[in-house]
């Protein structure tokens, strides 16, 4: 590893931790030249997720699009920064497992209902009418009876 202060590349680790619930590793260094201290980081390459969307491109997985859409549901709503954090960990946890390297976006939009049903049912609807495409307000009594009675 090259030291950031003088360029060296001979250093020695003092210190490896696992962080990321064992996904990555934080070892602290020091350069055995300079003796400047610096920390590396080192984590699985995984391969990206395709998202198949439903017109047949494909993207990307982000997690970032699947936190922004969450929270959007969410606003103004008691569900903490923390709470949307720990669906989409969940949901991406999910899509590794199950996913292959292909998912299709049915798919991914199932598991944030789920979740956000399991959280808040308004932040659940919010986000079914949207993903749904809902047209009239008949859609929603229908989704809000299904959850009141199925669930």
């Amino acid at each position: 590893m090259q030291c950031p202060f003088c360029e060296n590349i001979e250093d020695k680790v003092l210190e490896s931790r696992e962080i990321d619930d064992g996904r990555a590793i934080r070892r602290r260094r020091e350069c055995t030249a300079c003796r400047g201290r610096f920390t590396s980081y080192e984590r699985v390459e995984e391969k990206p997720v395709l998202v198949t969307k439903r017109d047949g491109r494909r993207e990307q997985f982000s997690r970032d699009k699947i936190s922004a859409g969450i929270f959007r549901a969410c606003e103004k709503r008691p569900v903490s920064a923390e709470m949307v954090e720990a669906m989409v960990d969940e949901i991406e946890k999910q899509i590794h497992r199950q996913a292959g390297r292909e998912v299709l976006s049915s798919k991914l939009g199932e598991l944030v209902m789920e979740k956000l049903q399991e959280v808040d049912k308004i932040a659940y609807i919010r986000f079914a009418s949207v993903y749904r495409k809902f047209e009239d307000i008949s859609e929603f009594v229908k989704e809000i009876k299904e959850i009141t009675v199925g669930g």
